[in-house]
């Protein structure tokens, strides 16, 4: 079958089977590897994309649900409009140090935009409580939480949203 939604801000048509997860779509047919898989189960939020906003875990998604959507993935995050800078959320994780391995960042990432954009000044109970689903196995957290929250302030400041390159 074949869906239509909007990419990273971009018009997409692709054709996928029924039960074609979208993390097998955007990693093995679209080539966006920044989406990861780690559990395959929803347990451990690597996979998070931004569907029509909201954060959803992408690993237990079926691809045929994005028909008429918006998909935005972390490839398609980007800094503020006319520059080539960072989303300031990413900017935030690096100036933080909220990132080890990296292997959860893009899920982190993704969760955290969607979070601060509800929220534009979380407390650190608050970006606690909103990361809930996406786990880190190599850091104690701290330098995540502190991320988000400058990640937020850097957001509220700059009038950047989850945006994607083409919008």
């Amino acid at each position: 079958m074949q869906i239509a939604f909007t990419l990273n801000g971009k018009p997409a048509k692709v054709d996928v089977g029924p039960a074609t997860l979208v993390t097998e779509l955007l990693r093995e047919t679209l080539a966006l590897t920044g989406t990861h898989v780690g559990c395959d189960t929803s347990q451990c939020g690597a996979c998070v994309v931004l569907l029509d906003g909201a954060p959803v875990k992408s690993c237990t998604l079926l691809a045929p649900a994005l028909e008429g959507a918006s998909l935005l993935t972390i490839e398609g995050l980007t800094g503020p409009k006319g520059t080539n800078r960072l989303h300031p959320m990413q900017e935030a994780f690096h100036q933080n140090h909220g990132l080890q391995c990296g292997f959860c960042t893009p899920g982190m990432v993704m969760t955290a935009v969607a979070l601060a954009e509800a929220n534009p000044a979380p407390s650190e109970a608050e970006v606690r409580r909103g990361l809930e689903g996406n786990i880190c196995r190599c850091t104690g957290y701290q330098n995540i939480v502190a991320s988000v929250i400058a990640g937020a302030a850097a957001m509220h400041a700059q009038g950047t949203r989850a945006s994607a390159v083409g919008e």
